[in-house]
């Protein structure tokens, strides 16, 4: 019997099978996923190409465009969109094919294909349920209570892992595959909305809170803190995570209960599961030799991710790799279940074309011509206006990006020197942009290192993700800037 009970009503079952009389609807249905992506992307091909932008800047824009609505309606799979945007930049010449295939060796995108091994390495050796039952026996009176769990552990390790990506795909994601397991959630269907879809969603949400809250918790916040400097504002580990302290704190609190809310699961009350969870562990008995195999290559992962980058000069890839490695030598995973594991390839494929364009949107001056244009148009009104405007911009042009780091090399110092020449503080200017460079990754299923892991767990859809994304994003607009701009005020930064 599961320690889950669904106050809601079972999701499972078989849909029911169409109308013949929808037949037709769902045939243009069909037509319209190819037709709009295409239509948008010659529309913005057929617009004049603005002034500052090099030769084939527009056309990689309209691809973009065209790929992204792709991947959102999805007329075909995923990878195979990416793939088909890929080759109309070839063929149609607006990249050579070295320049098109340059995604694929971004060590970032191949970070996330590990972490998609070292999150099945938890779940074949079984290390993954026995966490997801000491959570369960901790916090599992509600699904809401597991998402709390989930919460706590991402802020631990946030600290020590300068990887958000590692800290998703090497722990959170395999307790939530465990978690959801053990309530009768899977993906790919009706059932993943029991507890699988909330708790990827809630831990994506929470992930972005964790990565803005400390200067050692995401890739891209020690560059924040340079081009920072470059403009004169120093900023260190403690003045960060002090000024994030307080709107972190109050986001980790209300975006698990927000999206409980708006996304909530079918399980909800698990009154049982606490009980059962401790009489389960007790029938586990004493770890196994895999499980303890697993559990000191998670510990050497997590050694080497905090400060592999500056004892060794081990970057969180090759990190990474070394535990992936580990795991091979050891048995712990075979060859064939690093094959079989088809959402790790297909994640590398769509995301790789999508990390190639956005790199060359910067690389030919359309993100230059965009940034521009946004400050020149906060010119003449007063800071606060145009510093809120700024970071509104800042924040929802990211749709644009696959990739935290990527955007902050292309626009943070642009727009902080716009906050700054506005009359904003600086200190505050630097400091907000830099939790937005956070904030904004789970935006979109592309946003960021994490946002693909999780997305590509399977439990939920495209429309879900980007949903809630955005409600998300509403709320920390509310935390960050207004709670957080109380506590800025406290700590003197304006």
């Amino acid at each position: 019997m599961s320690p889950f009970r669904d106050t809601e009503g079972s999701l499972a079952g078989s849909a029911p099978a169409p109308a013949p009389g929808k037949a037709g609807t769902a045939t243009v249905w069909t037509a319209l996923k190819w037709i709009i992506p295409v239509v948008a992307g010659l529309a913005v091909y057929l617009l004049p190409q603005p002034d500052g932008i090099k030769s084939g800047g527009w056309a990689v824009l309209a691809i973009f465009v065209g790929t992204v609505l792709g991947l959102i309606l999805q007329p075909l799979p995923l990878g195979a969109v990416a793939l088909v945007g890929l080759t109309v930049t070839v063929i149609t010449g607006t990249l050579e094919p070295d320049v098109a295939l340059g995604g694929f060796s971004e060590p970032t995108i191949w970070l996330i294909v590990a972490a998609f091994f070292i999150s099945l390495g938890f779940t074949k050796t079984g290390l993954g349920r026995r966490i997801a039952l000491l959570f369960v026996r901790a916090l599992g009176r509600s699904s809401l209570g597991l998402a709390y769990g989930i919460t706590l552990t991402d802020l631990v390790l946030a600290p020590a892992t300068p990887s958000n990506t590692a800290r998703s795909g090497g722990v959170i994601q395999p307790v939530i595959r465990s978690l959801s397991a053990n309530a009768g959630s899977h993906p790919g269907d009706e059932s993943r909305r029991r507890l699988g879809a909330y708790l990827s969603v809630t831990a994506m949400q929470i992930n972005t809170v964790t990565s803005a809250m400390f200067l050692t918790s995401m890739a891209a916040n020690p560059l924040v803190q340079k081009l920072a400097a470059d403009r004169g504002v120093h900023l260190t580990w403690t003045s960060w995570a002090l000024a994030a302290l307080v709107p972190g704190l109050v986001a980790l609190l209300v975006l698990p209960a927000l999206i409980y809310r708006v996304f909530p699961p079918a399980v909800r009350e698990t009154p049982e599961a606490p009980g059962q969870a401790r009489e389960q562990l007790a029938a586990l008995g004493r770890m196994s030799r895999q499980e303890w195999t697993m559990a000191g290559v998670f510990v050497l992962l997590l050694l080497l991710w905090s400060v592999g980058g500056q004892v060794w000069d081990l970057s969180a890839t090759v990190s990474a790799f070394t535990g992936v490695a580990l795991l091979l030598i050891t048995g712990v995973l075979a060859w064939g279940d690093l094959v079989a594991e088809k959402a790790a390839w297909t994640t590398l494929v769509w995301f790789s074309v999508l990390v190639m364009m956005a790199g060359q949107l910067q690389e030919l001056g359309v993100i230059g011509w965009f940034s521009n244009g946004i400050t020149d148009a906060t010119s003449g009104v007063g800071w606060q206006t145009a510093f809120v405007i700024l970071t509104l911009v800042y924040l929802f042009s990211h749709y644009l990006f696959a990739s935290n780091t990527a955007h902050v090399a292309a626009m943070y110092a642009a727009f902080l020197a716009a906050a700054t020449a506005t009359g904003a503080p600086p200190v505050m200017a630097a400091l907000v942009l830099g939790f937005i460079s956070s904030l904004y990754g789970g935006l979109t299923h592309y946003a960021s290192g994490p946002a693909p892991v999780l997305f590509g767990g399977g439990y939920v859809t495209l429309a879900e993700w980007w949903r809630t994304g955005l409600i998300a994003a509403g709320a920390n607009i509310v935390i960050w800037m207004g709670v957080g701009a109380a506590w800025l005020k406290v700590l003197g930064h304006w």
